[in-house]
C-alpha cells in the first residue's frame, strides 16, 4: 500500500534532490542506495523525487553510505526534520486536495508567481465575498462552515503579498474575467477595489489582456509559473483541471510556457492603463 501522506512541502523537494545530487557524487546507483537501506531501488527514486516522505532513519543511512561527515550528516537531518513539519496549510486539510497542497507550498517559497486567468480573478487578488460566491458555485452541496473555511484558506494565502520578503505577483487576465457577474453588483464593485488597490502595491503587476487583441497564445487555460531564489528548485509551471493538476518542472515546458507569458505580456494592455481600465469598468457597475 503507498504511504498516506498529502503533498510534499518545498523543502522535501529540495531535499531530495540533495540526496540525488550526493548520491551521484559518490558515484552511487539507485540499486547501491536502495541496499543500504534494504530496500528497492524505486524506493530511492521516489525518495529523490518527493513522492515519498523522507524518513529520518533511511535519509541518515543514506549519508553514511555517500561517505557525507558527522557535522553535515547531522545538519542534513535537522533540514528534514523542518521539512517533514506540517505547513499552516495543513490545518485546513478538509478543504484541501492533496494535489494542490503542494500549489500552497509552492506558492509560499516562490520569488516570482506568474500567473494567466482567462476565468476568474486570481486567488491572490480576490476579495472574500467574490471567493464565496466562486466557491458556492463550485461546491454547490457544500453548507456554509465550509464556504467560511475555503474563503479563510484563501485570505489566508493573501498573507504571503504583505509580508517581508514577499513575492512579486504578476498577472494577465481577460477583460471577461473583469465583466463575468460573480455575486451581485456589489460583490463585483468591492472586488475591482480590491484590483484598483493591488495595482498600487510594489510587488504586484497586473496586466489586462482586451478584447479588442483577439486570439493569444495562452487561450488553452489558466496555468502559474513559479521562480524561486532556492539554485536547486528549477521553475514550476501547474496547469489546473476539472479534479486535478499537473507540475510540469522540465525546461523545454517551462521554457515553452514563459515564452507564451512573454508573448501574452506584450500584447495585453500595457501596466500603466491598468488602474484606468479598472475604473472604467467600475463605474459601469
Amino acid at each position: 500500500m503507498a504511504e498516506a501522506r498529502s503533498g510534499p512541502t518545498v523543502g522535501q523537494i529540495v531535499l531530495g534532490l540533495r540526496l540525488r545530487d550526493l548520491r551521484e557524487q559518490a558515484g552511487c546507483s539507485f540499486a547501491d542506495a536502495a541496499a543500504a537501506l534494504s530496500v528497492n531501488a524505486t524506493t530511492v527514486r521516489r525518495m529523490e523525487k518527493a513522492e515519498v516522505g523522507l524518513k529520518p532513519l533511511y535519509v541518515k543511512a543514506l549519508l553514511e553510505r555517500y561517505g557525507v561527515p558527522g557535522e553535515e550528516a547531522e545538519a542534513f537531518l535537522r533540514l528534514v526534520e523542518a521539512a517533514n513539519r506540517p505547513g499552516w496549510w495543513h490545518r485546513f486539510r478538509d478543504v484541501l486536495p492533496d494535489w494542490f497542497s503542494l500549489y500552497v507550498s509552492l506558492e509560499g517559497e516562490a520569488s516570482l508567481i506568474r500567473a494567466y486567468e482567462p476565468h476568474c480573478v486570481p486567488g491572490l487578488l480576490q476579495t472574500p465575498e467574490y471567493a464565496r460566491e466562486l466557491f458556492r458555485t463550485g461546491f454547490p452541496g457544500a453548507e456554509e462552515a465550509e464556504l467560511d473555511r475555503r474563503v479563510a484558506l484563501r485570505m489566508e494565502r493573501q498573507e504571503l503579498l504583505t509580508r517581508s520578503r514577499a513575492p512579486l505577483l504578476w498577472a494577465v487576465i481577460e477583460e471577461h474575467v473583469l465583466r463575468r457577474r460573480v455575486g451581485d453588483a456589489s460583490v463585483m464593485r468591492a472586488q475591482i477595489d480590491r484590483l484598483i488597490e493591488a495595482t498600487a502595491m510594489p510587488n504586484v503587476t497586473l496586466q489586462v489582456m482586451p478584447f479588442s487583441a483577439g486570439p493569444h497564445p495562452g487561450m488553452f487555460g489558466p496555468f502559474q509559473l513559479f521562480r524561486f531564489d532556492i539554485p536547486e528548485l528549477p521553475d514550476i509551471i501547474y496547469a489546473e483541471s476539472l479534479t486535478g493538476a499537473v507540475y510540469l518542472d522540465e525546461r523545454p515546458d517551462t521554457v515553452a510556457y514563459l515564452e507564451v507569458l512573454d508573448r501574452m505580456g506584450a500584447q495585453a494592455a500595457p501596466v500603466q492603463d491598468t488602474e484606468a481600465i479598472l475604473g472604467a469598468i467600475r463605474k459601469e457597475l
